[in-house]
Parts: C-alpha cells; sequence; structure tokens
C-alpha cells in the first residue's frame, strides 16, 4: 500500500514538472514571438522612416531650380532652360539693378534674356560710373530672376541672383556693345521684391 501511495506521488510529481515545463516552453514562444514582432515593427519603422526621408530629399531637390542658357544669335539672346530635366519653366519675371533704370520684364514659356532689353541702361551706367573701357574678359550684370515652375505637375517659385556674363565692345558709330556670354547662380532672392537687397548690393560690386 505504501509502494503504491508512493508511486502515486511521484507520478503526480513528474506531471507537475512537465506542467511547468510546459509553462516555461509557453512562456519562451510567447517572449520569442513578442521579440520578434518587435524586431519587425523596428524595422520597417526604419524603413518608412528612410524612404519617407529619401522622398522628402528627392522632393526638396526638385523644387531646387537651378537655370542654365545657351547663347544664341551671337550673344544678343540668353535662352534659359532647367537643369533638372523633370522641371518645367511657365513663366519668369527678369529685374534689373535700380542703377539701370529699367523696368522688370516679365515673360511666359519661352524663358530668354535678349539684349535689347537692357544695353542702353547697363551702357549708360557704365558711362556714369566712368567703367566702359574694363580689362579684357567677361563682365558681370547681376539680375534677379523670378521662375514659376512645376514639378510633376505642382507648382513651385525660386527666386535667386545670377549673374549675366557678357563682353564689351566699342565702334566708332554703334559706341558701347553688349554681347552676352552665359548666366550664373549667385543666391537665393526675396520673392517678388521689386529692390531686393542682395540684388542691389551685387549690383554696386559691379556698377559702383
Amino acid at each position: 500500500m505504501n509502494e503504491a501511495s508512493e508511486e502515486k506521488k511521484e507520478a503526480a510529481r513528474v506531471r507537475r514538472r512537465w506542467l511547468n515545463l510546459g509553462e516555461l516552453l509557453a512562456i519562451a514562444g510567447v517572449v520569442i514571438s513578442g521579440a520578434a514582432l518587435w524586431n519587425s515593427y523596428r524595422e520597417r519603422t526604419h524603413a518608412e522612416a528612410e524612404q519617407a526621408n529619401a522622398e522628402a530629399r528627392t522632393t526638396k531637390a526638385a523644387e531646387t531650380l537651378v537655370l542654365r542658357a545657351t547663347v544664341e544669335k551671337d550673344g544678343n539672346l540668353l535662352s534659359l532652360a532647367p537643369r533638372d530635366p523633370d522641371q518645367t519653366i511657365q513663366a519668369q519675371t527678369i529685374r534689373f539693378p535700380a542703377a539701370l533704370g529699367l523696368s522688370p520684364i516679365e515673360t511666359s514659356g519661352d524663358a530668354r534674356i535678349e539684349r535689347v532689353w537692357f544695353e542702353r541702361g547697363l551702357t549708360d551706367a557704365l558711362e556714369k560710373a566712368k567703367a566702359t573701357k574694363r580689362a579684357p574678359g567677361d563682365q558681370r550684370l547681376p539680375v534677379q530672376i523670378t521662375t514659376r515652375f512645376l514639378v510633376g505637375g505642382i507648382e513651385h517659385e525660386d527666386s535667386a541672383i545670377y549673374s549675366v556674363a557678357y563682353t564689351l565692345g566699342h565702334g566708332f558709330l554703334a559706341g558701347t556693345t553688349v554681347k552676352m556670354r552665359g548666366i550664373s547662380r549667385v543666391g537665393v532672392a526675396a520673392p517678388g521684391s521689386a529692390g531686393d537687397a542682395a540684388l542691389e548690393a551685387a549690383a554696386k560690386k559691379v556698377l559702383g
């Protein structure tokens, strides 16, 4: 009788040990599953954040406009276009330094700078500053170009100071003449500002 009782007790202890082991295995399974879910969540969140940052960088780059110029008609015309082929120019406002005494020029679709827009104002300003006879090489005229352009069907606006590179010619009958060579971006400007301080500061360096 005692032996049978001891066997029953031993069997009960074995069952309890198996139950405890099973419970531990179940808990371990829950912990492992939870850890796997957490890692998966962290990886997904990190990937989504990286994708969002990449998209933001791409959008920012697309919204940054840099113009390039093609010289045409023997330096009498600069055709303007974005360096980024995904950008499409809709319209532009080109402002000249106050010293030239010129009104802003508005263009639509056909982005360009024409020599006749500013040549007289520039040569008059140079003569006033006694600067028509300068050393050989390209001279610089700062202008403010405000551009309305599309990226993926969304309209954006960029306003920047550009330097128009030009050379001066002198003729007995023609007087001082201007031939354009290209443009380079100098810095940002205040959108819509008719007398941007950056434009006038840049003009003072070259026109006095």
